[in-house]
């Protein structure tokens, strides 16, 4: 299943696509201020294919151009007794911003997680990154005010 638009088509990401996710992915870590490097990019995401433990989404152009992804990870809320989706990774390549790629991927996430049995779709975003902020709420995410998000490297 696809959802198209007149420029870009959003669908279900696989082994053949690994390539192009892995450029997306190495995009999407290095804008998050980690080193470049395709093979581990690349070596992550075959894992999650392989494995099936995450749902990867691309949006790809008329030409077969790897426009953007998403990437979900089945989890579930304890206190709603229900499955949920963490929407952990969400890129768009530079030269395709501003044309709806991200917002067609959004879509086609909840559209998959609730055909899932998923209740709700998270994520969070730097707190710096305005335009993605924007986008959220433009689509009815709400920021969480009841609950601080807390890290702890391992």
């Amino acid at each position: 299943m696809s959802e198209a638009t007149a420029s870009f088509e959003v669908r279900n990401a696989g082994l053949d696509d690994l390539p192009a996710l892995a450029a997306l992915f190495d995009g999407y870590r290095v804008f998050y201020g980690q080193p470049s490097d395709p093979v581990r990019a690349g070596a992550f995401l075959r894992e999650r294919l392989e494995r099936g433990d995450s749902h990867l989404l691309l949006a790809m152009d008329a030409r077969g151009g790897a426009l953007g992804f998403v990437q979900l990870y089945p989890s579930f809320t304890s206190v709603g007794t229900a499955p949920i989706e963490i929407l952990n990774d969400l890129f768009v390549d530079q030269a395709a911003r501003g044309v709806g790629v991200a917002r067609a991927l959004l879509r086609r996430a909840a559209d998959d997680a609730r055909s899932r049995g998923a209740v709700k779709l998270v994520l969070s975003t730097a707190l710096d990154n305005a335009p993605a902020q924007s986008l959220y709420a433009s689509e009815g995410w709400e920021r969480d005010a009841g609950f601080v998000e807390y890290a702890r490297k391992l």
